[in-house]
């Protein structure tokens, strides 16, 4: 007997970003535990066939998917109220047709997508090269610490690089151009990183 699935529900909620919005599923969107970016000057073969689809709405500048939510990030030009209700509709018929795909099956499956194609729209970096010990170190406190509080915001933070004391990071959906993310990367993450590890000196955003 085939197990017939609930549909998806999707509801809105704000972020600390004024220019983004988190809308959220009852159901998982992605499994395998990445994040996924689309820029407006990415959406041509970009890993997400519902992000291009997003961007048929001229007003829709980045779209970011994770675990069971996409944040939607607009132009200032236009106000959630006018727009909020369309936008969740759109992604709960997109989700509820048979056969439409979040993420494209061969960038669920292939890690070496965003190191080969350049393209920065695709999985986490920190799966595309080498971390040495004290790289893990970092990651396994943004993992436990920083994570969930910024996915929770529509966002997601990515270890970069440490070197010479300072830890660059990559930030993305809310908290990328988020007003607040200079104020919580410096007195939430630094601060952190710097009391459990001595050798950090700094943190930075190179995309922030």
């Amino acid at each position: 007997m085939e197990t017939t699935q609930a549909p998806y529900t999707i509801y809105a909620e704000s972020t600390p970003n004024p220019n983004t919005m988190k809308f959220v599923s009852n159901r998982w969107l992605i499994t395998n535990n990445k994040s996924y970016e689309v820029l407006a000057d990415q959406r041509v073969g970009s890993p997400s066939p519902l992000a291009e689809k997003l961007f048929s709405f001229p007003f829709i500048n980045g779209v970011f998917i994770s675990a069971n939510f996409v944040t939607v990030t607009k132009s200032e030009s236009i106000e959630w109220t006018d727009v909020m209700i369309e936008l969740r509709d759109f992604i709960s018929n997109y989700l509820n047709t048979k056969g439409m795909e979040v993420i494209r099956e061969e960038f669920l499956t292939e890690d070496t997508v965003a190191e080969t194609t350049g393209d920065t729209g695709t999985a986490q970096s920190t799966s595309k090269k080498e971390l040495t010990d004290f790289d893990k170190k970092i990651v396994e406190i943004l993992d436990e610490y920083i994570k969930p509080a910024v996915e929770s915001d529509g966002g997601a933070i990515e270890f970069d690089s440490f070197e010479d004391g300072i830890v660059k990071v990559i930030l993305k959906g809310a908290c990328s151009g988020c007003p607040s993310s200079t104020a919580t990367l410096k007195g939430g993450i630094e601060s952190l990183l710097k009391s459990m590890l001595p050798e950090v000196k700094e943190v930075e955003a190179i995309n922030g």
